[in-house]
């Protein structure tokens, strides 16, 4: 018993002479910048490691950062809110409804590459449509799958004619390398895809009901709306504003990327396929 309690008493004092991380200011502004871009805790921590890499002791673990934004010390600052879902647990979302009809030269995404399933080769994009108020408007959305880089513009109807000519000011502007195929859902707005095949694209159409098979273009949308919750009307939105909100996603840390960047990746994939980068 006395051994037992002089451990537990070496421990306290060793822990006694630690500061809190979060206690540190530069640390602790840090974290909150962050927090306030939208950053997830995870990121933070993660990002943290690769700033930092020789300091140990502002190590911070996600756990610590939540721990911190729900004590009774910090929860009437509500940093919370920032969080990328706007709380802890995360629910389940029902998929939007989607107006089908027959697409023409549909292939079916189990005809995909296997490079692209595993995510081994850049330049392959998962897309889909964002409604707004009424479904009358929305933001057609792709996002690369090596990467992770979000692309979003705005269509003033729900329709093919709008969608391809988003998916146009989204891929023209891209090296061919960077653009090679795209997996798209069943939706009307996409009856159109052939033209794609003018920019040496090719398409591919997930299962219907299956959204979870575009998921990295799933959990794009679902950060764009909590800029654009459902039920904006996007003709009061700006494409600058839309420009400004993806930028910001994009700027943020993701652990599937070891913590870099999606801009980050899309640039060194493109320095790896030889394409002169302008500084």
């Amino acid at each position: 018993m006395a051994i037992h309690a002089q451990a537990k008493s070496s421990t306290r004092k060793s822990q006694a002479g630690k500061r809190h991380p979060l206690k540190n200011k530069e640390v602790f502004r840090w974290v909150i910048t962050r927090l306030m871009r939208g950053w997830s805790p995870e990121q933070i921590s993660g990002r943290m490691k690769l700033v930092f890499p020789r300091n140990l002791r502002i190590r911070i673990t996600p756990e610590t950062i939540y721990s911190f934004i729900y004590s009774e010390e910090y929860k009437h600052r509500k940093f919370w809110e920032y969080l990328p879902w706007g709380r802890k647990k995360r629910r389940h979302k029902a998929g939007r409804h989607v107006h089908r009809g027959r697409i023409p030269d549909r292939i079916s995404i189990h005809n995909r590459p296997v490079l692209i399933d595993q995510r081994v080769e850049f330049g392959h994009f998962e897309g889909d449509t964002v409604e707004g108020k009424g479904h009358k408007d929305g933001v057609h959305t792709e996002v690369e799958r090596v990467s992770r880089k979000f692309f979003a513009k705005l269509v003033a109807r729900i329709s093919s004619e709008e969608a391809i000519k988003a998916q146009s000011e989204i891929f023209s502007p891209l090296p061919a390398l960077a653009r090679k195929s795209t997996t798209l859902d069943n939706g009307r707005e996409n009856h159109l895809h052939i033209q794609l095949k003018e920019l040496g694209m090719d398409t591919f159409f997930c299962d219907p009901y299956s959204s979870w098979q575009r998921g990295s273009n799933e959990y794009h949308n679902g950060l764009l709306r909590r800029y654009f919750p459902k039920g904006t009307d996007f003709k009061t939105i700006s494409q600058q504003e839309i420009d400004e909100c993806v930028e910001e996603i994009n700027n943020r840390p993701r652990k599937c990327l070891g913590f870099y960047t999606p801009n980050e990746v899309f640039l060194r994939e493109l320095q790896k396929g030889g394409v002169a980068i302008q500084p």
